[in-house]
Protein backbone atom coordinates (compact mmCIF):
# COMPACT_ATOMS: atom_id res chain seq x y z
CA UNK A 1 0.00 0.00 0.00
CA UNK A 2 1.29 3.43 -0.64
CA UNK A 3 0.12 6.84 1.04
CA UNK A 4 -1.26 8.97 -1.72
CA UNK A 5 -0.18 12.89 -1.09
CA UNK A 6 -2.65 15.55 -2.07
CA UNK A 7 -1.72 18.76 -4.33
CA UNK A 8 -1.28 21.64 -1.52
CA UNK A 9 -3.52 23.73 -3.98
CA UNK A 10 -6.33 21.46 -2.88
CA UNK A 11 -5.53 21.22 0.69
CA UNK A 12 -5.45 25.38 0.87
CA UNK A 13 -9.17 24.58 -1.54
CA UNK A 14 -10.30 22.80 1.37
CA UNK A 15 -9.05 24.96 4.11
CA UNK A 16 -10.62 27.89 2.51
CA UNK A 17 -13.95 26.08 2.57
CA UNK A 18 -14.16 25.14 5.81
CA UNK A 19 -13.42 29.05 6.65
CA UNK A 20 -16.24 29.98 4.89
CA UNK A 21 -18.57 27.25 5.88
CA UNK A 22 -17.03 28.63 9.63
CA UNK A 23 -18.18 31.91 8.91
CA UNK A 24 -21.77 31.04 7.47
CA UNK A 25 -22.68 28.96 10.48
CA UNK A 26 -21.71 32.12 12.97
CA UNK A 27 -23.99 34.28 10.75
CA UNK A 28 -26.77 31.55 10.98
CA UNK A 29 -26.98 29.67 8.12
CA UNK A 30 -27.02 25.62 8.04
CA UNK A 31 -25.33 23.54 6.26
CA UNK A 32 -27.30 21.57 4.07
CA UNK A 33 -24.48 19.70 1.81
CA UNK A 34 -20.59 20.10 0.57
CA UNK A 35 -19.13 19.31 -2.65
CA UNK A 36 -21.97 18.61 -4.09
CA UNK A 37 -21.27 16.70 -7.79
CA UNK A 38 -22.54 16.12 -10.36
CA UNK A 39 -21.75 15.66 -14.46
CA UNK A 40 -22.74 19.57 -14.81
CA UNK A 41 -20.43 20.71 -11.99
CA UNK A 42 -19.99 20.91 -8.61
CA UNK A 43 -21.17 23.20 -6.07
CA UNK A 44 -18.90 23.79 -2.58
CA UNK A 45 -21.43 25.12 -0.03
CA UNK A 46 -25.30 24.36 -0.03
CA UNK A 47 -26.65 25.96 2.79
CA UNK A 48 -29.77 26.97 4.75
CA UNK A 49 -30.63 30.48 5.22
CA UNK A 50 -34.19 30.71 6.73
CA UNK A 51 -36.43 29.88 4.32
CA UNK A 52 -33.94 30.22 1.36
CA UNK A 53 -31.46 27.84 -0.09
CA UNK A 54 -28.04 29.10 -0.56
CA UNK A 55 -25.42 28.13 -3.20
CA UNK A 56 -22.55 29.52 -2.07
CA UNK A 57 -18.90 29.29 -4.60
CA UNK A 58 -15.61 29.48 -2.31
CA UNK A 59 -13.06 31.21 -4.27
CA UNK A 60 -9.56 31.55 -2.96
CA UNK A 61 -6.46 33.50 -4.10
CA UNK A 62 -3.43 34.09 -3.06
CA UNK A 63 -2.24 36.99 -4.93
CA UNK A 64 -4.39 39.56 -7.00
CA UNK A 65 -1.46 39.45 -9.70
CA UNK A 66 -3.98 37.73 -11.91
CA UNK A 67 -7.02 39.53 -10.34
CA UNK A 68 -9.02 38.79 -7.49
CA UNK A 69 -11.36 35.74 -6.49
CA UNK A 70 -14.08 37.32 -7.72
CA UNK A 71 -13.14 38.66 -11.22
CA UNK A 72 -12.39 34.52 -11.79
CA UNK A 73 -15.92 33.48 -11.35
CA UNK A 74 -16.66 34.10 -15.07
CA UNK A 75 -20.07 33.62 -17.04
CA UNK A 76 -18.94 30.32 -18.17
CA UNK A 77 -18.32 28.88 -14.44
CA UNK A 78 -21.86 31.05 -13.21
CA UNK A 79 -23.76 28.74 -15.84
CA UNK A 80 -22.07 25.53 -14.73
CA UNK A 81 -23.02 26.42 -10.89
CA UNK A 82 -26.14 27.29 -12.09
CA UNK A 83 -26.83 23.74 -14.11
CA UNK A 84 -25.20 21.68 -11.23
CA UNK A 85 -27.94 23.92 -9.25
CA UNK A 86 -30.78 23.22 -11.46
CA UNK A 87 -29.87 19.28 -11.13
CA UNK A 88 -29.31 19.47 -7.38
CA UNK A 89 -32.74 20.81 -7.16
CA UNK A 90 -34.50 18.63 -9.52
CA UNK A 91 -33.18 15.34 -7.87
CA UNK A 92 -33.77 16.39 -4.58
CA UNK A 93 -37.26 18.29 -5.14
CA UNK A 94 -36.50 21.67 -3.41
CA UNK A 95 -39.58 24.30 -4.08
CA UNK A 96 -37.84 27.22 -2.25
CA UNK A 97 -35.96 30.04 -3.54
CA UNK A 98 -32.59 29.87 -4.55
CA UNK A 99 -29.66 32.27 -3.71
CA UNK A 100 -26.44 32.24 -5.39
CA UNK A 101 -23.25 33.53 -3.03
CA UNK A 102 -19.78 34.00 -3.03
CA UNK A 103 -16.98 33.92 -0.55
CA UNK A 104 -13.81 35.58 -1.55
CA UNK A 105 -10.63 34.79 0.75
CA UNK A 106 -7.70 36.72 -0.43
CA UNK A 107 -4.55 35.63 0.40
CA UNK A 108 -4.15 37.12 4.14
CA UNK A 109 -7.26 35.04 4.94
CA UNK A 110 -9.47 37.93 4.85
CA UNK A 111 -12.89 37.05 3.68
CA UNK A 112 -15.77 39.13 1.53
CA UNK A 113 -19.29 37.91 1.28
CA UNK A 114 -21.40 38.50 -1.10
CA UNK A 115 -24.77 37.48 -1.15
CA UNK A 116 -26.79 37.68 -4.35
CA UNK A 117 -23.36 37.64 -6.50
CA UNK A 118 -25.66 36.64 -9.73
CA UNK A 119 -28.89 35.09 -10.83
Amino acid sequence: MFNKIRAAHLNRGDQAEQQALDFLVKQGLRLVERNYRCRRGELDLIMQDRQTLVIVEVRLRRSNQYGGALESITARKQSRIIAATEHYIMSHRINSAIRFDVIAISGDHSLNWIQNAFH
